[in-house]
């Protein structure tokens, strides 16, 4: 360019106009690009190749006849009075684009909220009714055999007979295993021949007592004699009595060859067989016989809760539903039989102990198991579904349904939950609808298609939910 239209920078720019109209026009927004070149090429002309370059372009420039380009080039092409009305026409729709994207959100939410609240929206609902509510405290326990004993042998000696089956039911005083008598049937007949024969010298005894006896008044024999001869007969008297004990010993070993069942139970896994030789001082019991009917229950309860259950134990005796681990199946429904006499300290819990027939044989010892204590029951309640209570910055509160098909927030004290019902004491009436599904959807107002939903205090099979004030538990 600088070959072609001069031998420097600002003099190939040399055909811009200089008057202020032109640089008002537009083509003054190359005069910042102008000034900038003025500053290069002084910078430039230091230079020994921008030397060499510039006396090269003189000489091209002599020898060519350069054609002018037109000043007003720029402004006829670019700046024309039809150009710069579509130039503003273009950025006035650009601007009104952009606007319209920042409205169009708020306005589509508003129609969205506009169009919900004069359609339907289906919903579930259920009555407010009246009707009696349980109250139970839920506490995890575990099953616990009401007698459980190990069974050892008292006596050393073989094993000559086993009695049971593993897993028999077996009865208080049946016989379970025999141990070998003859040992110990021996030593009582050596015993009794020693009694026989301490008795023979013990009359014989007494009999020259009395004979002493007679010649004291003669004076036949001394008073030492006969007074040594007492002593004997006594002597012998304590040796008859010992021979009676050493007897009742002996028949005393006989009965502890015949094990028996010290009560009705259950008999667990054999340990011994038919042969085996056992020892009193052994460690390990033969059998392990429990008691399965009935049986008992330990669970625990917070600290907090014992006060109430005390009260209610003076008037009434408390029943006790007990289900499965998973907390869907009822086993067995027992009676509360004490509480114990101290708190764990290190979990603020006390235990408590409920009993129970197990006919069934429905429970069974160390199973882990869910206690609800029935505390009470609250009578002629109003109640509704729990779904239905909905939790805002007011308050708790449900929707309910009016005649005209649209709902209104009212707002509910509630009194107690317990499990899939809510009891509320202000704010329904029983006989009211509620909403129990659907009210995401739903503002103050809204038209509604209902549906039925579950019924209040429907029986889902499972355990019921321990309960606090509020949200469930009992109020003494």
């Amino acid at each position: 360019m600088l070959a072609k239209y001069g031998s420097s920078i600002a003099s190939a720019f040399r055909f811009l106009p200089e008057s202020p109209q032109w640089r008002d026009s537009g083509a003054g927004i190359f005069s910042p690009f102008l000034d900038g070149v003025a500053e290069t090429e002084s910078k430039m002309k230091t230079s020994n190749n921008w030397q060499s370059y510039h006396r090269s372009c003189e000489r091209s420039r002599l020898s060519k006849n350069l054609k002018m380009i037109d000043p007003n080039f720029f402004r006829k092409a670019f700046l024309t009075p039809r150009r710069q009305v579509l130039l503003v026409a273009a950025f006035g729709l650009v601007l009104c684009a952009f606007l319209a994207g920042c409205s169009s959100g708020a306005e589509s939410k508003q129609s969205r909220a506009q169009a919900a609240g004069t359609r339907a929206v289906s919903v579930a609902v259920a009555k407010v009714q009246k009707q009696d509510v349980p109250v139970y405290l839920v506490g995890l326990g575990s099953v616990t055999a009401f007698y459980t004993a190990n069974i050892k042998s008292r006596v050393d000696g073989q094993i000559m007979r086993v009695n049971f089956q593993e897993g028999q039911t077996v009865k208080e005083g049946d016989l379970l295993i025999l141990i070998d008598p003859r040992p110990y049937q021996v030593q009582l007949e050596q015993m009794q021949a020693q009694l026989f024969k301490d008795q023979a010298s013990l009359r014989d005894a007494r009999l020259n007592l009395d004979r002493y006896t007679t010649l004291i008044p003669s004076g036949s024999i001394a008073q030492q004699q006969v007074d040594t001869q007492k002593s004997t007969v006594d002597q012998l008297d304590g040796q008859v009595r010992t021979d009676q004990a050493q007897i009742d010993n002996a028949k005393l070993q006989l009965v502890y060859c015949n094990i028996t069942s010290p009560f009705t139970g259950r008999v667990g896994l054999r340990q011994v067989d038919p042969g085996n030789i056992v020892h009193a001082a052994d460690t390990n019991p033969m059998l392990i016989l429990t008691q399965l009917q009935p049986i008992a229950v330990i669970f625990t309860l917070p600290e907090d809760q014992l006060p109430a259950v005390a009260e209610h134990m003076k008037n009434s005796t408390l029943l006790v539903e007990v289900y499965s681990r998973d907390n869907q199946t009822k086993l067995a429904t027992g009676k509360l039989q004490t509480i114990d006499n101290q708190i764990d300290q290190t979990t603020g819990t006390a235990k408590l102990k409920a009993v129970f027939d197990n006919k069934d044989n429905t429970l069974w010892p160390n199973q882990f198991v869910n206690a609800n204590l029935l505390l009470e029951t609250r009578k002629n309640s109003t109640v509704l579904p729990t779904a239905a209570l909905l939790r805002g910055p007011q308050g708790t509160f449900v929707y309910l349904e009016k005649s005209n098909k649209t709902v209104e927030a009212r707002s509910v004290t509630v009194s107690l939950t317990e499990g899939n019902t809510t009891i509320v004491t202000a704010g329904l009436n029983p006989g009211d609808t509620v909403v129990t599904d659907g009210q995401d959807k739903l503002q103050d107002g809204s038209t509604i298609e209902p549906r039925n939903g579950p019924a209040t205090g429907a029986n889902t099979g499972n355990a019921p939910n321990s309960g606090n004030p509020a949200l469930g538990t009992p109020v003494s």
